[in-house]
């Protein structure tokens, strides 16, 4: 109930700073306004954001509508087009997908060793994890642990390697940069909203 109340104390500030840029908006060209409400609005979603792996729909939705509100300050879109053109002209990631991206960067940096020691000791290679060798070890697959309630499957040692695992085997490749990584995971998101 305590991040509920967060969350949604986040959200009515974010809503409320997006309406205090609606006059200033109007006078700044299209890259200024997308800068000015990244400034305000993006930063407060995107912080912790990877936390919000697993809530509910509502409160994501309601996040959603955050962010859709920002889209369309900054496009001047109306309240009743739809926000997927807008999202898409601005190369938004939706909140949901932003908050995989943030979950799946963090994985990549603890496997290769640029995360702190406690998110790389949640995040093992099948391969490196000491058992039989299997047909999926050279997948690059992370063990997933097993867990017995919804809040143990939120946790970062099990919803990193499962959302890992979940990634084409082209983006799991360890030869790629954090740089690379990051482009290609973000064209995958995108291509998986544009499909649904």
């Amino acid at each position: 109930m305590d991040s509920f109340i967060r969350i949604t104390i986040k959200l009515c500030n974010a809503l409320h700073t997006s309406r205090q840029l609606r006059p200033v908006i109007r006078s700044l060209s299209v890259n200024a306004a997308k800068t000015a409400v990244q400034a305000f609005v993006s930063t407060r979603l995107d912080y912790c954001n990877s936390l919000m792996y697993g809530i509910a729909d509502a409160l994501m939705q309601r996040l959603q509508a955050v962010q859709n509100a920002a889209a369309r300050l900054i496009t001047g879109a109306r309240r009743r087009d739809h926000i997927s053109p807008a999202l898409r002209q601005l190369h938004w990631l939706p909140v949901r997908q932003r908050v995989q991206f943030k979950l799946a960067v963090l994985v990549f940096k603890a496997l290769h060793g640029l995360a702190p020691q406690c998110l790389t000791d949640d995040c093992q290679l099948v391969s490196a994890a000491g058992r039989r060798q299997l047909r999926s070890s050279d997948a690059v697959t992370c063990v997933v642990p097993r867990t017995r309630t919804c809040l143990g499957d939120r946790a970062f040692g099990v919803a990193g390697p499962r959302l890992w695992n979940a990634l084409p085997i082209s983006l799991r490749q360890s030869d790629l940069s954090l740089g690379q990584f990051r482009r290609a995971l973000k064209t995958h998101l995108f291509d998986c909203v544009c499909r649904a």
